[in-house]
């Protein structure tokens, strides 16, 4: 037979076969007295019976014959077995096994099953003085944790104050300590990239945080419980003030360096525009000078998995099992956008972790395995509301003149509603009042944007001016910016927009570098890897 008269015999078996509708409801027409039998030749049919009519019934009775099915083997129970086998998952095995054993802990130990995030001794420094938040909220005190190496000076002239990434403690280095290595291990030393030699080097866990400084982990002491998802919003201006506190405590009036990478690269800059009398030059890798939609939406779809998940609890679990699906699904996505598309191609390419076996549903590919381990090995290692709080301060990040300026106004407003001690309007002005929308999304074009989508995107032929009113207080800083061509997450576009900026607004002294995937191809994470070029740069810059 055919593969045309097979298709045809299939589509006449449909027809007739479809519902009929008897007294109102569907009856299916169905031949009951088909029986298996040798192939049928269309042929035959059409010539045993002549006409069209009973050629199209005898056509009708074949498809019915061709799709019959074979009556299944019933088990030792009598009823009738799959077609397959149902398919095993261990990695929903494993996450309920996860479930199970931190539901244990929970029961067998006081602190219940929430895990010490803390990892090693830090230096801790306690503010009791309040720190008014740029969005209303108020920190009554805080802690900040952190950690130095290198000597400090006499006139106390060779600090630098290193800033950190999102989910960063504030152990770049081994300490006596803590010997354990720190996060940027090989950069921190003496004749290192950062010079212990020569530079006293400061790094903080920033407020918001988990690693011993005060974050919604912590404990609010208006009421001795935590604080959840009580802990008011937070902005980078918010983490770089807690840190000038900090050099208050400790005596340091001007820094030499403000140097950081990723969510550190947007801190670096933003202490020069806070505290520009206070920092000497300034170095942001893999940074940005405001946070575009691209980035914004990779956190806010990590931020959902993780909220989505029924043990976050709307931020209230830490007497109960933490939200690790949420935050291991988070994860994942976060290095999706962390690592570059050439390296995994070279690293991963499409094989598979075991192709003696059938494909699966969970973790196959060797990418997938990655990202799996990645995900799993974050899971609780990190606070739950720690990332949804430090992520959406980065989405926040606007150091456009426009955003100080109403960020300055507002911070104007409710320090004078705290000074008429009115401190309840201000707490329910710090609260959340947004609603979903009544109708779905709909386009919301600006005045700029063109009304036909099919013509030209036009390339601004520079940086907006807003930016570059905002940075003109840097224009005395000399500033190194450095990117990485494979960087999905923070696009090297984004560091020539803040050199671009920084020259526009009068800085003859700007350092611009950027690492091609002729270099590097480690996407975001090269700052963390790439000792040679991002290490070396800066050891030039610093000198």
């Amino acid at each position: 037979m055919s593969s045309a008269t097979t298709r045809h015999i299939v589509a006449l078996g449909r027809l007739a076969t479809r519902p009929t509708k008897t007294k109102g409801k569907p009856r299916t027409v169905v031949n009951t007295c088909v029986r298996p039998s040798s192939t049928i030749s269309p042929t035959a049919i059409a010539s045993t019976h002549s006409t069209p009519q009973t050629y199209k019934f005898k056509l009708q009775n074949a498809a019915r014959e061709f799709h019959v099915k074979v009556p299944r083997k019933s088990g030792s129970t009598g009823t009738a077995e799959a077609s397959n086998p149902a398919m095993a998952f261990p990695c929903l095995d494993a996450l309920e096994s996860k479930s199970a054993t931190l539901a244990a802990r929970s029961m067998s130990a006081a602190s219940g099953p929430e895990p010490s995030y803390t990892s090693g001794a830090t230096l801790s420094y306690h503010c009791q003085d309040s720190l008014l938040l740029d969005w209303g909220g108020v920190l009554p005190d805080f802690d900040i944790a952190y950690e130095t190496w290198g000597e400090l000076n006499a006139d106390r002239s060779n600090v630098i104050l290193l800033h950190t990434g999102l989910s960063a403690s504030s152990h770049a280095h081994s300490t006596e300590k803590n010997p354990k290595p720190g996060w940027w291990e090989k950069f921190i030393g003496p004749g290192g990239c950062l010079d212990t030699n020569k530079y006293h080097i400061i790094c903080t866990n920033v407020i918001g945080g988990c690693y011993g400084s005060t974050g919604p982990s912590s404990i609010d002491p208006a009421d001795g419980q935590r604080y959840a998802t009580r802990f008011p919003i937070l902005t980078m201006q918010d983490m770089v003030r807690a840190q000038f506190r900090l050099l208050d405590g400790l005596g340091i009036k001007k820094l030499y360096a403000s140097v950081g990478a990723s969510m550190g690269g947007m801190q670096s800059l933003a202490a020069g525009v806070l505290f520009p009398e206070r920092v000497g030059r300034i170095a942001t890798i893999s940074g940005c000078a405001r946070s575009h939609p691209y980035s914004i939406a990779m956190r806010h779809t990590q931020r959902q998995v993780l909220m989505m998940d029924p043990k976050w609890n709307r931020g209230f679990y830490y007497d109960s099992i933490p939200p690790h699906a949420g935050m291991k699904l988070a994860r994942e996505i976060a290095t999706v956008t962390y690592r570059s598309g050439p390296e995994w191609e070279q690293r991963f390419a499409r094989r598979r972790a075991d192709p003696r076996k059938p494909p699966a549903l969970c973790p196959d590919f060797l990418i997938e395995t990655y990202l799996d381990h990645a995900g799993e090995k974050f899971s609780l290692e990190y606070d739950a509301n720690s990332l949804l709080y430090v992520s959406k301060a980065m989405d926040l990040f606007d150091l456009g003149a426009a955003a100080q300026s109403a960020s300055a106004a507002r911070r104007t407003a409710h320090a004078e509603r705290l000074a008429s001690a009115h401190p309840e309007t201000l707490e329910r002005e710090a609260s959340c009042s947004l609603t979903l929308p009544e109708t779905p999304y709909e386009e919301q074009p600006e005045a700029n944007t063109p009304s036909d989508l099919s013509s030209p995107v036009t390339t601004p032929t520079g940086p907006p001016q807003d930016l570059v009113l905002g940075l003109k207080g840097l224009r005395d800083h000399p500033t190194l910016v450095m990117g990485v061509e494979s960087d999905i997450l923070f696009p090297a576009w984004q560091q020539r927009e803040i050199a671009e900026t920084l020259r526009k607004a009068g800085n003859k002294s700007v350092t611009h570098v950027e690492l091609g995937e002729d270099t590097s191809l480690f996407g975001h994470d090269t700052f963390l890897l790439d000792l040679d070029h991002v290490g070396g740069n800066l050891r030039e810059f610093l000198a």
